[in-house]
């Protein structure tokens, strides 16, 4: 009678442990319940409640609104509108960074065919004779620079310059605009004051500067409508010194476009005379025209750096200036054997001439 006992006792335990085994065998697996992330809006206390009550759990109070982050089972959104002291429910949405802007002027000029194809500028050093640049700007690298108007410095405090310089350089990253030569180095010469006007001492004193620090192209978006012989011989001492030297052709054109009104420097033979077209390719009715008129680009509507270190749009032979700039530069790292002549032939050469009117297109 023990054994049997010990034999029930035994089979208890076995039996007992069959069964426990079964249950783990067969016991479903608890069931994930799906959540999502939403804002609520309250219109009194017995929202809190409400929420409650469905399984929400509140991530998040928002001071200055009456709602809520809130975390939910999905199946209980819809339950949730229709509740007590519920003004509305919306998803908690997601917001993406805005990514870079490739202006219209760039695409227009190709650069980001050239970029593709590995070049984007690096290695040539691009002066700009200017208002100067904001040097803090977080789409503008600035390598160097140098002050003529007395200011004390580089920096700038009007904006032209540092629109201009986005146009040329501004970096290739994940944020504002993107420049036709993205990886060339900006210099920033200030020869204009705030007010956007300097003397032609300050301007040759730049290109003198220009001339000192090996500079590649200079971009000279500006000018007057008195020649200078003084001005001219240091554009010429530029050019013979190898720097491409690029200038606005001025802003004083007609509709019709029949005055002679490129202004200095760009009127020089030793520089290229830059006019303005449109989106349409078509002359900029402000684009001065005239017989050394030499090449076109875009410059109306010309999104680029500001000098509050935001973006804008602008509009002027100052801004088509600065693509032909950028591209010479780009041009010039594919292709660093070429002298500056060569280069400038070449911009000529390979610009689409699609009007065959040499005094308002160039």
């Amino acid at each position: 009678m023990r054994g049997f006992n010990k034999v029930k006792k035994v089979f208890a335990v076995m039996l007992v442990v069959l069964l426990s085994m079964t249950a783990m065998v067969y016991a479903a697996p608890p069931v994930e319940v799906e959540k999502v992330s939403v804002i609520i809006g309250l219109s009194n206390e017995n929202g809190r409640a409400s929420i409650a009550s469905i399984g929400g759990k509140i991530q998040r109070e928002f001071k200055f609104i009456n709602a809520v982050q809130v975390e939910l089972p999905k199946v209980a959104v819809e339950k949730m509108r229709d509740a007590r002291g519920i003004e509305f429910i919306e998803p908690d949405y997601e917001a993406q960074a805005y990514a870079q802007t490739v202006p219209w002027g760039i695409e227009h000029v190709n650069a980001p065919d050239v970029h593709s194809a590995g070049f984007k500028g690096s290695g040539i050093k691009v002066a700009v004779l200017d208002t100067g640049i904001l040097t803090s700007h977080a789409d503008l690298q600035v390598t160097g620079g140098y002050d003529t108007t007395g200011t004390g410095s580089y920096n700038d405090d009007n904006g032209h310059g540092t629109h201009v310089a986005g146009t040329i350089a501004a970096l290739d990253n994940t944020i504002g605009v993107l420049g036709a030569a993205p990886s060339a180095q900006l210099y920033a010469v200030k020869v204009l004051n705030s007010a956007g006007s300097g003397t032609y001492s300050n301007i040759i004193a730049g290109i003198e500067w220009a001339i000192n620090n090996d500079i590649d192209v200079i971009n000279m978006s500006l000018g007057g409508s008195s020649g200078s012989t003084a001005l001219e011989q240091a554009c010429n001492s530029a050019y013979n010194a190898g720097i491409l030297v690029v200038a606005a052709a001025g802003n004083e054109g007609t509709s019709a476009g029949t005055t002679e009104c490129i202004g200095y420097p760009a009127k020089y033979s030793s520089v290229m005379a830059v006019g303005s077209i449109t989106s349409s390719n078509v002359r900029s009715s402000f684009s001065s025209t005239g017989s050394t008129l030499e090449i076109m680009a875009p410059g109306s509507s010309i999104y680029s750096t500001t000098y509050n270190g935001s973006y804008g749009t602008m509009s002027g032979t100052s801004m088509a200036c600065p693509h032909v700039a950028g591209v010479a530069a780009l041009v010039w790292s594919a292709k660093p054997s070429l002298t500056n002549v060569q280069l400038r032939n070449a911009l000529n050469l390979t610009a689409n001439d699609m009007w065959n009117d040499s005094w308002r297109y160039g």
